[in-house]
């Protein structure tokens, strides 16, 4: 569809946004954040000319909305293909299919991620907490407003942060690039921008949220490691025994199971692997879900002006 050529950047940006509608919303968030990044700089170099001007020349350069848009699918496409993980190879039978999670190197990341996310689910939920705290007693002094418009700074910045490890462990796209901060606008425009934007407060929640999904991942995945590997290193420990290459007092093995279910304990340990390695994958995929729908700011978010 033929459009008008833009005549001010935020004419651009509406109108780049409506080519990327459809789009997964942290690919619109980048290419969002890079195009008002030129556009602004470019504005600011070419003073002397009014914007409409200087949209015009941009447009014989850095392209058209329509342009830019394509331009980042490809590159999308492009580094998706790049940073993909091999897929296992495709298991004929059943049997195969459940054990092929071995070979997905997803499965893994997710798992280190769940070990991950006690430490980080503390640090956000230590720096939210201490941030409201703070701030609701500093509301009676007028440096109580300031510190907690910086503690929703410091939310945003945490945000990108955890966003680029969500994406790095689970494999989930998320934003390389911040909200531009429109430091075009009035710095009071700015702030009511920030307190209206969710983005803002859905971070906030994930912060919280993070907490006690981590104690849980962290318990799941501790408990699944302790208990496949431990039937698996005591079965193989109890072969050793019994064949003599390990030397216990004879009291220490009164109460141990006889040889024949060595290999039944063994199994169910490479069993509970199994099932953990499959629970991590899918543990990673819902959280990078969660992760975008908090993390991300919405498609149909609209920059103020």
């Amino acid at each position: 569809m033929n459009r008008s050529a833009p005549r001010s950047v935020d004419q651009y940006l509406a109108q780049l946004k409506a080519a990327l509608a459809g789009e997964d919303p942290a690919l619109q968030q980048d290419a969002l954040y890079d195009a008002e990044e030129y556009l602004r700089a470019e504005i600011v170099q070419h003073a002397d000319k009014s914007e409409a001007d200087v949209l015009e020349l941009i447009a014989s350069t850095y392209g058209a909305p329509e342009e830019v848009a394509d331009a980042y699918r490809t590159t999308e496409a492009t580094v998706r293909a790049a940073l993909a993980t091999p897929a296992p190879r495709r298991r004929q039978s059943a049997l195969g299919r459940f054990f092929a999670v071995f070979a997905d190197s997803r499965a893994y990341t997710s798992l280190f991620f769940m070990l991950l996310s006690l430490a980080t689910g503390i640090l956000y939920f230590t720096i939210a907490v201490t941030g409201i705290s703070v701030s609701a007693g500093l509301l009676v002094l007028i440096i109580g407003i300031p510190f907690f418009l910086l503690f929703l700074g410091l939310v945003r910045v945490l945000a990108l942060a955890e966003g680029r490890l969500v994406e790095a462990l689970t494999g989930t796209r998320m934003p390389r690039r911040p909200v531009y901060p429109r430091s075009a606008a009035p710095w009071y425009e700015r702030i009511v921008e920030m307190l209206k934007d969710r983005h803002t407060w859905t971070a906030l929640l994930y912060m919280f949220l993070q907490f006690p999904l981590g104690i849980i991942y962290f318990v799941v995945a501790v408990t699944g490691l302790s208990l496949g590997l431990g039937l698996i290193g005591g079965s193989i420990f109890h072969v050793l025994v019994e064949t003599g290459a390990v030397n216990l007092p004879p009291d220490a093995q009164a109460n141990w199971s006889p040889i024949w279910a060595v290999p039944l304990v063994m199994a169910t340990g490479v069993l509970v692997l199994t099932l953990l390695m499959h629970l991590a994958r899918a543990i990673g995929m819902m959280h990078g879900h969660l992760a975008k729908a908090l993390l991300v700011r919405p498609a149909g978010a609209v920059e103020a002006a």
